[in-house]
């Protein structure tokens, strides 16, 4: 079954509301209640979706409690959370 980037971004907005205001997730948890067996092949969607949800400006992009540019190479694991 494939699935879309609009569920994507429904599924981060989902999890997000679930937390604090402060708080982030990780892209494997999106993955992983979409997918609960399959999620590691759902990985680069999830990030991408991210991305662009990030560069509308719906979620900021973290690593290690900073903020960073979209746009700027992405190395090691990030966190999303809200904008």
């Amino acid at each position: 079954m494939t699935t879309t980037d609009y569920a994507v971004q429904q599924e981060i907005g989902r999890l997000l509301s679930q937390r604090a205001p402060e708080a982030t997730i990780c892209p494997s948890e999106v993955a992983r209640a979409l997918a609960p067996e399959g999620w590691r092949p759902l990985m680069a969607q999830v990030r991408a979706v991210a991305l662009d949800m990030a560069r509308r400006g719906e979620l900021e992009i973290r690593q290690r409690s900073e903020t960073i540019d979209p746009d700027a190479p992405l190395r090691g694991p990030i966190r999303l959370g809200r904008a």
